[in-house]
């Protein structure tokens, strides 16, 4: 069983680091390919890509510039314990044990707009650049164009046609593979929120619940479509009433 998730945008390379374990990104020689392309646009042209602010264009310019090719522990942290949006809190990795974080290392992948995929130990820097943003890169008009045949070749051989993909990665992410070409059946969980007597997608409570899904399946080492239906952390809960297609289960609370 693997698990594919998204990234955030709020970094922390602060809080200190539970284990000095690290791994090394798969895919760095692209990465350092999408870093001379952004290196050479102006904070202003950053603010236009990105949509962001004139701060945090300046503080993504500064970040750009920065960047190494040679990455190392003094330059670079583990992925898993820099991520620190919603996701990343549900998942709460800094109060995992090794076992647990094993089972992360092995099984899960983050999808990167800068990294395409890093592993849970795998080493970062500080980047911001999503998915969905309209970058050409040589040949491939964005960055869609650019991951996709890789990762998806990648996500292939760690397959065989018994085995289960987890997709707790946001629409924007998850279509940075063709998951019909990956050999492993596809479940991809939903939760929801009960709000004003209707049950909603809210995204705030949905994306912390990935992570607190992610965390589930490390402290229970799951492995097993069957297994991933018992998920009931803060009150959420399997509802096969109001799953109409079992490879979308949904949560609700």
């Amino acid at each position: 069983m693997k698990v594919i998730i998204s990234p955030a945008k709020s970094l922390d390379f602060d809080t200190s680091l539970p284990t000095e374990d690290y791994s090394m990104p798969l895919f760095l020689d692209k990465a350092s390919n999408i870093n001379e392309v952004l290196r050479k646009k102006t904070p202003n042209q950053l603010s236009k890509l990105m949509g962001i602010s004139n701060n945090l264009a300046e503080l993504n310019w500064e970040r750009n510039q920065a960047f190494e090719k040679q990455f190392t522990p003094q330059n670079a942290r583990p992925a898993i314990f820099t991520f620190s949006g919603e996701v990343y809190q549900g998942l709460d990795a800094f109060h995992l044990n090794k076992n647990e974080l094993d089972y992360l290392q092995k099984n899960t992948y983050i999808l990167s707009g800068q990294y395409g995929i890093l592993r849970p130990l795998d080493l970062m820097q500080a980047y911001r650049l999503e998915m969905g943003t309209t970058l050409r890169i040589g040949s491939s008009k964005n960055l869609y164009d650019y991951w996709k045949k890789n990762l998806t070749a990648f996500l292939e051989t760690q397959f065989s046609n018994e085995d289960i993909l987890v997709n707790l990665a946001s629409n924007e992410y998850s279509k940075a593979i063709d998951l019909k070409k990956v050999s492993a059946t596809v479940y991809s969980p939903i939760f929801k929120d009960w709000k004003n007597d209707q049950l909603k997608v809210i995204s705030f409570f949905a994306k912390k619940a990935r992570g607190m899904m992610l965390r589930y399946m490390a402290q229970n080492s799951i492995s097993t479509a069957s297994d991933l239906l018992g998920f009931n952390a803060e009150g959420y809960h399997y509802s096969a009433e109001h799953t109409k297609n079992e490879f979308e289960p949904v949560f609700v609370r």
